[in-house]
């Protein structure tokens, strides 16, 4: 399939990078929401009086959910307004947040966790289309990096945050935190985002036409190798860091400061690239990502060595979200939602693959090293 150089067709003439900022709010409330789990394990699973493994499947569910959202969302919904569609799906995540927070019993958790994983898929999927339509063609991928912003901050924030808030007000009060943040996306979302008709009513036909590019899938099978490849080693990179370079609790933190400030300037990179320079990008980030897996296996022994690994692999994988949105929008520019929604559930995919590897090589290695292991952190939606 020709690669067209437009990402659509009906690409705004006045930008309206208010609205922009209103889907990055959105994304950020969503990813945030997702990531709350990961530091409220504990509380979460004394309160409800279940296991923390148990516990931990209100990651796993919204996972699922979110994957078969951003797949059909656009089947489901083909000829919506997108506006009511993004603002009724940020609806959904309050309602998830807020059902969360007075749950009696772990069905009721794992019930509203689904909702969550609905909202999240489909609102992401649903990001790239809507933004074409906000800015002009050539400055889509910086529309993106307002977008993955929203990820960046919330995969460094969310988890430490939840975890603090956690302590001092108990994890209910927590997602009813995250219910207000995206009640103030919702505001947002509502006194800047204009109506937005589809541009394919027919999303069967047009799925199943991604689905059947050449050029696509190609596509989708690097962006599983990346995905996958990344997660094997990051959800493991305590024990590996710990067992190579033998970094405390505290190095260990400031290693995943590092990253996330890398993650945050390589996301902020991908947008000029990808405007500019889209198929560097392409190229560039996932090389730096494997430089920075190779860089932690070789840090044995060393104190300054990982954190030099940490920089570039943050910088890398910072770089990858705006990179794929932005060539699915310049592949695909009829067909954005279907592209983008079937990226989303790659990715989720990938993340499940890679974090299975990786626990399969960590185990296989050391018989403890599977008890160390950090909670994966998603994009763009959380992972099992």
């Amino acid at each position: 399939m020709t690669t067209h150089a437009d990402p659509s067709p009906t690409a705004a003439k006045t930008e309206n990078w208010p609205g922009v900022i209103a889907l990055g709010l959105g994304i950020f409330a969503l990813i945030t929401a997702a990531f709350l789990p990961a530091g409220l394990l504990p509380r979460i699973a004394g309160g409800l009086d279940v296991s923390a493994g148990v516990a931990g499947q209100t990651v796993s569910v919204t996972a699922f959910a979110a994957a078969a959202s951003a797949f059909l969302i656009a089947v489901v919904l083909p000829r919506a307004d997108r506006r009511r569609v993004m603002i009724g799906l940020t609806l959904l995540a309050i309602a998830s947040n807020l059902i969360v927070a007075i749950a009696p019993n772990l069905a009721v958790l794992l019930l509203a966790r689904i909702l969550l994983g609905i909202a999240l898929g489909g609102f992401w999927a649903m990001a790239t289309a809507v933004a074409s339509h906000l800015v002009n063609p050539e400055r889509l991928g910086r529309a993106l990096t307002v977008i993955n912003t929203g990820v960046a901050l919330a995969t460094v924030a969310a988890v430490p945050i939840g975890a603090y808030l956690g302590d001092a007000w108990g994890w209910r009060a927590v997602f009813v935190v995250g219910a207000g943040a995206a009640a103030i996306a919702l505001i947002v979302q509502a006194t800047t985002l204009p109506h937005v008709e589809p541009v394919s009513a027919s999303s069967i036909k047009a799925l199943g036409a991604v689905l059947r590019s050449g050029v696509v899938l190609a596509g989708l099978l690097g962006i599983l190798l990346v995905f996958s490849g990344h997660f094997s080693g990051f959800t493991y990179i305590r024990p590996a860091t710990e067992t190579l370079s033998n970094l405390d609790a505290g190095a260990f933190a400031l290693l995943l400061l590092v990253f996330g400030i890398a993650n945050f300037l390589g996301t902020l990179l991908a947008g000029l690239l990808a405007d500019r320079a889209p198929r560097i990008g392409l190229l560039l980030f996932p090389v730096v990502i494997g430089a920075g897996m190779l860089l932690t296996y070789a840090a044995s022994g060393s104190t300054a060595l990982p954190f030099v690994a940490a920089a570039a692999w943050g910088l890398g994988f910072g770089g990858v979200p705006t990179t794929v949105l932005s060539w699915s929008a310049r592949t695909e520019p009829t067909r954005v939602e279907q592209v983008s929604g079937v990226i989303v559930t790659v990715c989720n995919v990938a993340i499940a693959v890679g974090a299975g590897i990786g626990g399969t090589l960590a185990d296989s290695t050391s018989p403890t090293t599977h008890c160390w292991s950090a909670p994966s952190q998603p994009w763009p939606v959380a992972s099992s």
